[in-house]
């Protein structure tokens, strides 16, 4: 079985400082298939911009390689903006992709900050998505 999902950005950092983790588990799913990226233009440009920090140190090979990996499995929605307040706006566009493709699919928003964003059953920690994961398995 397939799942849909938005990843935040939180998930991609945290599995690149540590990929024998549980974020890491999330995007080598998101890499290998199991996981179906839910994207955007805004969010790819955010994920490139974000994982090329300078404070991260993150090797530029291989954020081209996990953002190829990404785009590869991905599909691509059009967001539709949302009246929900966010406290860092940025995230809106996360929330927007989710909600528009829950139209079609069953898709999960995969965050490692909930409080970003608004209390739903479908929007989850990496922990949780791991979990749904292997129940249906």
């Amino acid at each position: 079985m397939n799942y849909y999902a938005v990843l935040d950005t939180n998930v991609l950092v945290s599995a690149l400082i540590r990929k024998e983790s549980v974020p890491g588990a999330v995007v080598t799913h998101a890499l290998e298939g199991k996981i179906i990226p839910l994207v955007n233009a805004e969010i790819l440009e955010e994920y490139n911009d974000v994982l090329r920090r300078k404070k991260f140190k993150f090797d530029d090979q291989t954020v081209e390689v996990i953002i190829a990996g990404i785009i590869s499995r991905a599909i691509h929605i059009d967001a539709v903006k949302t009246e929900e307040f966010f406290p860092d706006p940025t995230d809106a566009v996360f929330y927007e992709i989710v909600m528009e493709s829950r139209k079609e699919h069953d898709a999960y928003l995969v965050t490692g900050n909930l409080k970003h964003f608004p209390q739903r059953t479908f929007i989850v920690t990496p922990r949780e998505m791991l979990n749904i994961i292997e129940l249906e398995e």
